[in-house]
């Protein structure tokens, strides 16, 4: 019960935080997201890589902030799309500096710092885009509501697993032993329901129908974000990414799904002309 209690209470206040860091200010979404991007990849890193090559790791984190810096002011304050190319530059030079690493051996570790880029910093980034609406400016109600849906999905998923996933056929069983077939289906309801409440509420300024699929694209990109980051902990034999919510694990395992589900979402949603 002490356990459900602290999940509970530590859920709550990192709710309100992060409904804050979307609705009140543009530089408190960037705090927000920074904060969220650097003990992601902290946690990756240090999940992949152990205490190795520290000054490596936090160029890469640097490489990953300057990323969302660039993009939130190409949005925010109209720089120069082009300015984009420097990060590219800045990966050349973290790939050119990995040559000196005297023990050739641990050159492969060097992979993980590429990998932990574009599985964290890229969507990251790429939120930037679901926040900044043209003719509006900053609006954090779309990215919300990309939330709510992953969260409705994971909540379906879990209480449906729960009820009649016990016993039946598992959805992942080498990656994931608990997921089953029963909390995917239950998962992809409960979402589909989040995106239609969302299109009659009025929250996400688009169609019905395009909020239904647009939920239940992010529904199955989110369970594959999910067994990604439960493959990861697996080789690495780790339980949690961290521990920087209590009861929940580390910031990793809280946005797993979201890391597949954002980019997903927005491609869909650039493809369909609604952002």
């Amino acid at each position: 019960m002490n356990n459900t209690v602290v999940r509970t209470l530590s859920g709550i206040v990192f709710l309100a935080i992060v409904i804050g860091g979307l609705l009140i200010d543009k530089f408190l979404f960037a705090a927000l997201l920074l904060f969220m991007m650097v003990t992601m990849l902290y946690e990756f890193y240090r999940m992949t890589m152990g205490e190795k090559y520290r000054a490596f790791r936090i160029l890469a984190i640097a490489i990953g902030c300057c990323a969302f810096l660039m993009m939130f002011s190409v949005m925010a304050f109209g720089l120069d799309m082009r300015l984009l190319g420097l990060n590219a530059l800045l990966l050349i030079i973290l790939m050119s500096a990995s040559l000196f690493v005297k023990d050739k051996a641990d050159f492969k570790l060097f992979s993980f710092l590429y990998t932990g880029l574009f599985y964290i910093a890229v969507p990251l980034t790429l939120s930037n885009f679901v926040v900044f609406r043209p003719g509006v400016g900053f609006d954090g109600k779309l990215m919300l509501s990309f939330l709510i849906i992953i969260w409705a999905s994971d909540v379906g998923a879990y209480c449906t697993g729960m009820l009649f996933g016990k016993h039946g056929k598992k959805l992942f069983p080498s990656v994931s032993p608990k997921k089953s077939w029963a909390g995917y289906w239950g998962g992809m309801g409960f979402a589909a329901l989040a995106g239609a409440v969302l299109a009659w509420t009025g929250l996400v300024k688009f169609p019905l129908y395009h909020a239904v699929i647009l939920a239940i694209l992010m529904h199955v990109a989110g369970v594959f974000g999910d067994l990604f980051e439960s493959q990861w902990k697996r080789v690495c034999d780790v339980k949690d990414s961290g521990n920087i919510m209590p009861g929940h694990g580390g910031m990793l395992d809280r946005f797993d799904s979201a890391l597949f589900a954002i980019p997903v979402g927005v491609i869909y949603l650039v493809l369909t002309g609604l952002i």
